[in-house]
């Protein structure tokens, strides 16, 4: 039974990454508005349906591997080791996905990646959900906060100010990459820049939100 849900898995896994690529592609070259979800069906040889069962939307087919990193922050200040502030947290997380090289932190070599950077910001109604990816994303990590301080105000503060650090970051990797320098040249500038970034941080809270 486990490696029958295993195989239905990588299944789905495969399904929703060829309706993605065909999605990104269309949308590449004929601008997004000007691309039907029956167009991306076809191409990516599955039914309009499918497409919907996968991704609710249009706009999800194209950013929803993003969209999957919306609770990152929020799930390593929950899961940090006893003792670390919520700032060692995150510069020890978004240090790992650097190593890792990690696309959720701007750091891909796939163009179709980089396409999809491209189209957002090309496309309002893209930058419109990433709008809407960024608040949920503050949203998580202010309730994070506020569960274990009780205190809402100093929470939001200090999430607005940990992830405006790390959305800084992935901007400036994003951007380097879209210039075409190469990834571990950036990868390796990045690390320092996040040390940098997160000191800064550290200053202003310090300890918050106390020991864990």
């Amino acid at each position: 039974m486990t490696e029958e849900l295993g195989l239905r898995e990588r299944k789905k896994r495969q399904t929703a990454s060829r309706i993605w690529r065909a999605a990104v592609d269309l949308c590449s070259e004929r601008g997004f508005d000007h691309v039907s979800v029956a167009e991306i069906a076809e191409a990516a040889e599955v039914s309009k349906m499918t497409v919907f069962n996968y991704f609710g939307t249009k706009e999800g087919v194209i950013v929803s591997p993003m969209e999957e990193h919306v609770g990152d922050a929020a799930r390593a200040v929950r899961e940090r080791g006893p003792g670390d502030s919520a700032v060692t947290a995150l510069r020890e997380a978004f240090l790992e996905q650097v190593a890792a090289r990690d696309p959720a932190v701007g750091l891909s070599g796939d163009p179709r990646a980089l396409k999809v950077r491209q189209l957002i910001g090309d496309t309002p109604t893209l930058a419109h959900r990433m709008v809407l990816f960024h608040m949920r994303a503050l949203q998580l990590l202010e309730d994070a906060l506020a569960e274990e301080t009780g205190d809402p105000f100093l929470a939001r503060v200090a999430a607005g100010q940990l992830l405006g650090a790390r959305n800084a970051l992935i901007m400036e990797n994003q951007r380097r990459t879209l210039e075409g320098e190469p990834l571990d040249a950036i990868a390796d500038t990045c690390a320092a820049y996040a040390e940098r970034a997160f000191d800064q941080v550290e200053k202003g809270l310090q300890a918050y939100p106390g020991p864990h």
